[in-house]
């Protein structure tokens, strides 16, 4: 959502911060807040002039029309603010159909002045610019502004003078107050545009001889400005519309979507309702609420959300669970029922979210059961049979009742199921497996072109077609306007002119043929193979993707698949370049991040090759988005999005990820054209168009997903338009929505005769007019400003204009069907045979992902899984890890052993690490570290110089030590006995001796290891013979003690054994590897960082060992 209701007490604070204006702005920043946990003494430290001044006091909870409601206390003392918070605070109120308890209080000082003094100002964006409404006359008794205010537009990015103000505005006000409120307003609207506000109304505003006093005030801002305005802003908290509590766990699916670049929706109607949904996609949750309200369940719906735009599974997992847990709460005398519904998905692997969904359902399964809970699915995308698979099989494992469906089930037909209205099938009919699509039987390797030119169907020849739908022309001039009266006070182009002429650039017609060719912005390699994938199947010559650009790396080639081949396609640092080398391409298909879409848009419209751009970006601020309508306007080009999956042409090209993988490609026949084109606002619903055109007809001409926000760079009108002057199109599919006026457009073309193919339409958002409370839904666009903007105001209207309106959703096949039905009947449409498309060999990595195909792994692993959302070592989830507070040790533990070893074992292995961390620069491999840091190497460079280092005679006697003392200890053999054998064979005791250290003078760090391992290990037979054996050599030499290296090597032996954790075999087999020369390479590798690091601090030069320690002599043939 972008327009986000905020409090009166962050607009003024905004405004006292923000505003600039030669008016004098009183009582700035002279208000408080007070709930009912307020300390009254703290509140008049902080606010002193409470104290002292005559006071008002409000609820701050965006109610409207406060003071007609009586829920305003004027001119008190704060002894009476007191009184009346007391007799109002948590006191359930009724305000229109909305039922909320008063928790939030807003005082200010309170300001006398006559009612002459008040004045009404209100600023508000639409598609061409921002409305300036001012009224002489304001406060309590205002009335209707739309129809008594002045009014003055000022265009999209344009700028409003003072003496604008003065002309439009304040032609009613006394001429000594028009310099003060001109400046003031100008202030206001320069604030407005500076801080990305969409709504802002102050009713009233007061000006007396001291300045402006701003009392009451209304406003909303562009939440997707977050980005720009964060430093103006700061954190802004949305409050919930009035009647609906902010729950918890609203705010934690905010959280996540916040964090994620999935969108993920959750607003809670209901908590005791009966009826839970759990839908993917903007559109397609809009349309399973719609179902549930119009089927009576509009009292037990619990909750209205989204989750789309392919979350993780660990994200579908958090988004399942908070549902589950929300309705596993109270039970519910009918039990409950949970639809986990959607349209079918364009990109998201269905079987990867549903994997989420599952483990959520294993988690809560008791629960599930003990509450009776019912459970409904349908669903259609990549992957979808695994996924239903999957969900069939979590309902056969845990009892859950679960009934799962797929695409060839009407997308809302599980809701009548859920609520008793139709019969659940036992055996649903299953569509094809993913697989069946790809590996064509056909032995036509290709499909004659020929059979898929214009359209699959054989209309008519222009002349010959007879209006489907006779024009309304005549109606009478009162049913005229009941059908267009929305229109009254929307500034609205002449869409006659534009038709014929254009605005400064005339638009295309026609946005895509056989030959087009588009460049992709964005590096999205999926997409654009799915473009390729599909221009292959639609028999293209050549692919529709000229070149990428990607700004973030260099010019390169990025491999594709054509068919059977492999190709190049370039990608380029800049737009000039690709721009230069390929004339030939007027599309852009923009990946762009939010961030970044506007400027590459702009950039892009400078090109006049470019006709057509496809915004994809979901979340780009209102202000920008309208900017680029302007532009595009005054350039001629047809701009598709943002916040939109794309469209589709079958036979001729297809914007990125739209339609779906090729499985759904082939299903919904969109290789070849149909005879009916759609405009859609969801993406996802633009699928379910495809699968339901696809069944009820001869298939698709065109389609087109404008997107979900509020201003879409072209319009429902601009499509019905180029689909009636298109000969293939014959008859169109409209899928509005609630919110904004769009469709009244569409009324006049048709009343008035410039639109004579049949139109079918359906405006989702039903099911707004039922709730007690705003819902703002998953689209930016699907929220009702006023009664005209509703879903039933459109549909009506839509059907008294002569629209074919469904009475649901669910009627909509059927209605679709029938038009079409007729037009075959009448002649207009004539159907040709089908031929079946070329073959497509399937991508090695989807056949593998849908279990088609098996292949031996290049590599095995058994310590750590990173694929998910949390990283596992050896079968741990991260978070565990520290949780359990595992440290290093148990680390090591589990990555290096697979197992979780006792406390004692990891805080050995961690003592380990710290006495081999270092022993000093002298050694061999610290001393290569410091040659190798001070010759000007890298870190890794000097430390792998110093690693190189370690063997048999330089700390890597660990596993010798321990292999050398368990083979004579497992063999038998007496101390006395080993050491003799060693001497006869002419070989060292491996861990045996020191430089320094002796018997007389021991290493401390022996000691300190002794003295735990002693303590702590539950036997130690090995070490107590390797010290049995240092008993004998140290009776030679005093030097010949057990050193470091091989107390570790035989003292893990001794660990190895006996924890418990690891048999015989595996502990052998463990030293036989190397891992205990690993503690060793780890713990030394930190003190050989530390020389480096030392080095580089100490700003050393080049060494060059001395002349004088070195032993310069002559070979031995020249010395004799």
């Amino acid at each position: 959502m972008s327009a986000k209701a905020i409090s009166e007490q962050t607009g003024k604070e905004f405004l006292y911060k923000h505003i600039c204006t030669s008016a004098a702005v009183q009582n700035r920043f002279l208000y408080a807040s007070v709930t009912a946990e307020t300390d009254w003494d703290r509140l008049t430290q902080e606010h002193p002039w409470l104290l002292k001044e005559r006071l008002v006091v409000k609820p701050d909870q965006l109610i409207k029309r406060r003071g007609k409601l009586g829920l305003v206390g004027i001119d008190l003392d704060l002894q009476g603010v007191k009184e009346w918070v007391k007799a109002h605070v948590m006191k359930e109120t009724t305000v229109g159909k909305a039922r909320g308890v008063l928790k939030n209080f807003l005082i200010e000082q309170f300001v006398q002045h006559t009612q002459e003094e008040e004045f009404y100002v209100c600023i508000y964006a639409t598609r061409e610019g921002d409305h300036v409404l001012f009224h002489h006359e304001g406060g309590v008794e205002v009335g209707d502004v739309d129809t008594k205010a002045q009014r003055l537009l000022v265009a999209v990015d344009e700028k409003l003078s003072e003496e604008q103000v003065k002309e439009k505005l304040l032609t009613h006000v006394p001429d000594e107050k028009k310099e003060v409120l001109a400046s003031f307003i100008v202030g206001l609207f320069n604030l407005y545009e500076d801080l990305y506000f969409t709504y802002l109304e102050i009713n009233p505003i007061v000006v007396t001889k001291d300045g402006v006093y701003v009392l009451d005030m209304a406003a909303k801002i562009d939440a997707t400005a977050d980005y720009i305005c964060k430093a103006k802003w700061g954190d802004v908290e949305f409050p919930p519309p009035f009647g609906r509590e902010a729950y918890p766990e609203e705010a934690y699916i905010a959280d996540l979507d916040a964090k994620s670049g999935a969108s993920l929706k959750l607003t809670l109607l209901n908590p005791r309702g009966r009826i839970w949904t759990m839908v993917a996609g903007g559109g397609a949750s809009v349309v399973y609420s719609d179902t549930i309200c119009d089927l009576g369940g509009v009292d037990e719906l619990a909750n209205y959300g989204e989750y789309s735009g392919a979350p993780s599974e660990q994200q579908t997992y958090d988004y399942a669970k908070t549902i589950l847990s929300l309705m596993t709460r109270e039970k519910h005398t009918q039990g409950k029922v949970l639809i986990i519904g959607g349209s079918i998905a364009n990109f998201t692997n269905v079987a990867a979210t549903f994997k989420g969904i599952v483990r959520a359902i294993k988690d809560y399964q008791g629960p599930l059961k003990e509450h009776e809970v019912t459970i409904f699915v349908r669903r259609g995308g990549p992957n979808y049979q695994e996924g239903l698979r999957v969900m069939g099989e979590v309902g056969k494992t845990t009892g859950i009742p679960i009934h799962v469906f797929g695409t060839e089930t009407h997308m809302t037909a599980i809701v009548g199921m859920a609520l008793g209205h139709r019969p659940i099938p036992n055996q649903p009919p299953m569509d094809a497996h993913t697989a069946n699509f790809l590996l064509n039987a056909s032995n036509s390797p290709v499909t004659p072109a020929t059979t898929r030119t214009a359209s699959f169907s054989e209309p008519r020849t222009s002349s010959e077609v007879n209006p489907a739908k006779k024009s309304k022309a005549d109606l009478p001039a009162d049913s005229l306007h009941s059908i267009l009266w929305p229109l009254k006070n929307m500034v609205t182009g002449d869409w006659k002119a534009q038709a014929s002429s254009g605005c400064s650039g005339a638009k295309p017609t026609t946005l895509f043929r056989k030959k087009t060719k588009s460049i992709v912005w964005g590096m999205q390699t999926r997409a654009v193979q799915g473009m390729l994938d599909f221009d292959y199947v639609c028999s293209r010559d050549d692919p529709s993707v000229a070149a990428m650009v990607y700004p973030f790396t260099g010019d390169h080639k990025q491999k594709f698949y054509w068919g059977h081949k492999e190709i190049l396609l370039p990608v380029y640092k800049n737009m000039a370049d690709a721009m230069k080398k390929h004339p030939e391409v007027d599309v852009l298909i923009s990946f762009a991040s939010l961030r970044s879409a506007f400027d590459s848009t702009m950039e892009t419209m400078q090109y006049p090759q470019i006709h057509t751009i496809a915004i994809i970006a979901e979340g780009i601020p209102e202000a920008q988005t309208r900017k680029i309508i302007k532009k595009a306007d005054e350039k001629g080009v047809a701009i598709i999005g943002p916040a939109t999956v794309g469209g589709i042409k079958p036979g001729c090209f297809k914007i990125g990820n739209t339609g779906g993988m090729l499985d759904n490609i082939l299903a919904s026949k969109l290789y070849r054209p149909g005879s009916v084109a759609y405009v859609s606002r969801s993406g996802g619903m633009s699928n379910e168009l495809n699968n339901i055109v696809s069944r009820t007809t001869d298939g698709v001409y065109e389609g087109v997903a404008i997107g979900g926000d509020r201003y879409p760079g072209s319009t429902f009108m601009d499509h019905v338009l180029r689909y009636q002057d298109t000969p293939g199109v014959q008859m169109i599919i409209v899928l509005g929505e609630v919110g904004g006026t769009e469709e009244y457009k569409i009324c006049q073309g048709i009343v008035e005769g410039r639109i004579t193919k049949p139109v079918v339409s359906w405006c989702i958002g039903t099911c707004a007019t039922m709730f007690t409370s705003e819902v703002q839904f998953g689209h930016a666009g699907a929220c009702a400003n006023q009664a005209s903007e509703t879903a039933v105001a459109k549909n009506q209207a839509l059907r008294d204009a002569g629209a074919y309106v469904p009475k649901s959703f669910d009627e909509l096949g059927d209605v679709v069907k029938t038009v079409y039905d007729e037009l075959v009947a009448n002649g207009t449409i004539t159907p040709a045979q089908e031929v079946p498309p070329p073959t497509v060999p399937m991508d090695y990595s989807w056949a593998r992902e849908l279990g088609l195909i098996r292949k031996p792994a290049s590599f095995m692993t058994s310590i750590c899984d990173e694929r998910g959302q949390e990283l596992i070592y050896a079968g741990m989830p991260i978070t565990e890890v520290f949780k359990e507070e595992m440290g290093l040790g148990g680390v090591l533990g589990l990555l290096w052993f697979q197992r979780r070893l006792p406390r004692y074992a990891c805080q050995f292995i961690e003592m380990c690490l710290m006495v081999t961390a270092d022993h000093g620069p002298a050694v061999s491999g610290a001393h290569n570290t410091i040659v190798c840091a001070r010759a000007g190497k890298d870190l890794i460079s000097s430390l792998t110089s110093g690693l190189l280092t370690i063997g048999d005679r330089f700390g890597g006697a660990l596993d010798a030590a321990a292999k050398l003392f368990s083979k004579a200890f497992d063999s038998g053999m007496l101390p006395m006995e080993f050491v003799n054998k060693m001497k006869k064979d002419g070989k060292l005791i491996m861990g045996i001796g020191h430089r320094v250290k002796s018997i007389n003078n021991p290493d401390m760090r022996v000691q300190i290891l002794k003295d735990f391992v002693k303590q702590q290990f539950p036997s130690t037979q090995l070490l107590d013979y390797a010290l049995d054996v240092e008993k004998i050599t140290t009776s030679k030499k005093p030097n010949l003690i057990l050193n470091v290296d091989g107390f570790i090597g035989v003292a893990f032996v001794d660990l190895l054994r006996t924890c418990g954790g690891f048999t015989r075999d595996e502990a052998d087999e463990f030293v036989e590897i190397g891992a205990l020369n690993g503690i060793f390479v780890l713990g030394r590798s930190m003190g050989f960082i530390g020389h480096y690091l030392d080095q580089k601090r100490l700003k050393q030069g080049l060494y060059r060992h001395p002349w004088d320690d070195i032993s310069y002599v002559l070979p031995e043939h020249m010395s004799m």
